[in-house]
């Protein structure tokens, strides 16, 4: 017993870094996502460029982003995550300091590109690093402090950037990232366990299709609005997009070590996630860029004001996600998540029945509490309910299939409620704003109530669907499992 005594302290020391490390590398990584969308306006001022340069400044760190998540994951097991963590740490943190000191939008463009393909490495690597350093009993807890790290940091991105760009400067939404990237970088190596994937060699060609297709569609989802729906550019990145998805399913079916083995969504309860997550991410991003317009336009609010008044939402998932981590630890993460998604679902319906073009702040309250209750109930379960489908091994790819879903998923959302907004109202005054706001919460709440009921599939498991999961994960059919 004295030589057991010593282990538990270190096994509680590396679980305790592990989620410190991977929660602020998925914070600031998801922190990008919004935080220059307050900032539009000063850097406008400063480097002058077109409403279409400033379109690029927000779309090409979620493209990048978006379509090399995947890749990132299969990097990580081919070459070591925490090597490949560390390095993309260090892109992130490059680009970073670059985007602060581009001299104009040209090269500010191009460092928002860079960074977010060290995103696209860094994200799916925090959930398989995390995974590793603790233990089963305890991931739901564990994932819970990530989920809320990563749900805080998307909601927050408008305050962070309008109390930085309003007090000190447009560049410091990205010199902000500089001193966090510099510290996580020597922490990951000292702390964090170096760990491979099983696959001998990359599927470049997979990813060449994964990566194309996801780019024509984000892409034309993006530049709908700007360009037109039936505009030549995003027709045909809807059409090659497409095709290319396609392509990527049956390569991915025929090649020997297929970057996302579509076995997995043989998996009941990993395509209902998935779908889930696309659809919850939809009305959840899609939302809260309307209602951070909405409060500026219409409430009159300066950039850090309106974030202020968001903080109910934002707020709720930190406190909300360790306790449905803990939770669903005990009764399974799919009720938990279920339970969420509806909530998310209300809250937005609240939304659309209260909003007013002089409605005051505390009639919105509620509606802004219980889509963050929400909110935190969805992010920490869900990520255990994808790693607890696939083998140790294949956490990495699921990972990052899961987050490039989740940031396709926002980007359909901004574009599709941006795109109900335009067709019913505009910007032209308080009225015709609120005209056209209120039906896009309707289908970001619609969005978010059919999350809901396909993750009603997750909770009763035939017993085919059962021994397709016990075969996935190398148990014999028949063995205890649980979601």
């Amino acid at each position: 017993m004295s030589q057991q005594q010593p282990q538990q302290p270190a096994r509680s020391g590396s679980a305790f870094w592990a989620v410190v490390i991977t929660s602020a590398a998925g914070f600031i990584t998801a922190l990008d996502n919004l935080i220059v969308t307050t900032a539009l306006p000063s850097i406008r001022e400063d480097l002058g460029g077109a409403l279409e340069d400033l379109e690029w400044t927000v779309s090409a760190y979620t493209l990048t982003f978006a379509v090399l998540m995947m890749f990132g994951a299969s990097l990580g097991d081919r070459f070591g995550r925490r090597r490949l963590f560390v390095l993309g740490l260090g892109i992130f943190t490059a680009a970073s300091a670059a985007a602060a000191l581009a001299p104009g939008m040209n090269e500010l463009i191009a460092a928002r590109a860079v960074q977010g393909v060290g995103a696209a490495i860094v994200t799916p690597l925090t959930l398989t690093l995390l995974s590793a350093a603790v233990p089963p009993e305890r991931r739901g807890v564990a994932f819970g402090v990530w989920g809320a790290a990563s749900g805080i940091a998307v909601a927050t991105g408008p305050l962070i950037g309008g109390t930085l760009t309003e007090h000190l400067s447009w560049q410091w939404i990205f010199w902000v990232n500089v001193p966090l990237g510099l510290i996580l970088m020597p922490l990951a190596l000292l702390r964090l366990k170096e760990s491979h994937g099983p696959a001998p060699s990359l599927d470049l060609v997979g990813t060449a299709l994964a990566s194309g297709g996801l780019f024509g569609i984000v892409y034309a989802l993006i530049r709908g609005n700007v360009d037109g729906w039936t505009s030549t550019p995003v027709l045909g990145g809807f059409i090659a997009g497409a095709a290319l998805l396609v392509g990527f399913v049956l390569w991915e079916r025929r090649v020997e070590h297929p970057m996302l083995p579509m076995r997995l969504f043989r998996h009941r309860a990993f395509s209902a996630i998935n779908a889930a997550s696309l659809l919850m991410m939809l009305g959840m991003f899609g939302s809260i860029f309307l209602l951070s317009q909405y409060l500026q336009t219409v409430g009159g609010y300066s950039p850090m004001e309106a974030g202020v008044r968001m903080l109910p939402w934002t707020a709720m998932p930190m406190i909300a996600g360790p306790i449905a981590g803990a939770v669903s630890d005990r009764i399974g993460g799919a009720p938990v998540v279920i339970v969420g998604m509806t909530l998310n679902a209300v809250g937005l319906g609240l939304w659309a029945l209260a909003v007013e073009p002089e409605v005051s702040y505390s009639s919105l309250l509620p509606a802004l509490i219980v889509c963050g209750i929400g909110m935190g109930m969805f992010f920490a379960p869900s990520a255990n309910l994808v790693m607890s489908t696939v083998r140790p091994e294949e956490e990495g790819i699921a990972s990052g299939a899961n987050n490039a879903i989740r940031e396709v998923g926002g980007a359909i959302g901004v574009a599709s409620l941006a795109a109900v907004f335009s067709a019913q109202g505009g910007y032209e005054s308080a009225f015709t704003f609120v005209d056209g706001l209120i039906p896009a919460l309707w289908v970001g709440a619609g969005a978010v109530a059919l999350a809901a009921a396909v993750s009603l599939l997750m909770l009763g498991r035939p017993k085919a669907d059962s021994q397709a999961a016990d075969l996935s994960k190398g148990t014999p059919a028949g063995a205890p499992a649980t979601i």
